[in-house]
């Protein structure tokens, strides 16, 4: 029998975020802890995190139907991007947002101009997360309820976590282990045979 561990990859926001940044390196000792296979590694161009580079990216670290993608800020947006033509696990995004916010800057991502393509991203994946807070200076919180909506995905909306730079963040911790329980459940199929999908989660 192969055995498929279900993988992480965090994708970190703009500006020349790394992988020590914040939250991401203690999400990702949490779900080690938990036997997934997590990747915390630092992508390329960081400061503009545009989709041209960052998409491939994703693809050369595996990013397939076994992975769960955490993206924080344009790493959220990437995320999603992702999903629209890649078969994944799920999603997590924290600090979500589906427009440039009338940046210059963001729009030089090159995330927002196409349309979204939200039954997409529902369909390639098992479960989606969205993580926002109503204080986040950069991103208003129209923006993550309607991509919620869109995606008609599990919500969690705080008051005071602005746009979530700080550690530790345990709820998405738990959410996580909750999709993959029991220890990372791992995925058996008989030899040569392609792994069967994870059990249909909360979406």
């Amino acid at each position: 029998m192969d055995v498929v561990v279900p993988k992480a990859i965090i994708i970190p926001g703009n500006g020349g975020c790394r992988p020590a940044d914040g939250w991401y390196p203690w999400v990702e000792r949490e779900l080690a802890a938990q036997g997934l296979d997590v990747i915390n590694r630092q992508f390329p161009d960081s400061v503009k995190a545009r989709a041209s580079h960052w998409l491939p990216f994703l693809e050369l670290l595996g990013a397939d139907e076994h992975t769960i993608l955490i993206g924080h800020s344009s790493g959220a947006v990437a995320a999603m991007r992702y999903a629209e033509t890649h078969a994944l696990l799920g999603s997590v995004l924290v600090g979500v947002c589906y427009t440039d916010l009338g940046d210059s800057f963001e729009a030089q991502s090159g995330y927002y101009a196409a349309p979204w393509q939200w039954q997409a991203i529902r369909d390639n994946q098992q479960f989606i997360a969205i993580y926002n807070s109503t204080d986040d200076p950069h991103i208003p919180i129209a923006e993550p309820r309607h991509v919620a909506a869109q995606l008609k995905c599990s919500y969690f909306e705080f008051r005071d976590r602005g746009h979530f730079t700080d550690w530790p963040l345990p709820e998405v911790v738990e959410f996580v282990r909750r999709q993959v329980r029991p220890s990372a459940q791992l995925l058996t199929c008989p030899a040569g045979a392609p792994p069967s999908r994870l059990r249909r989660g909360a979406r």
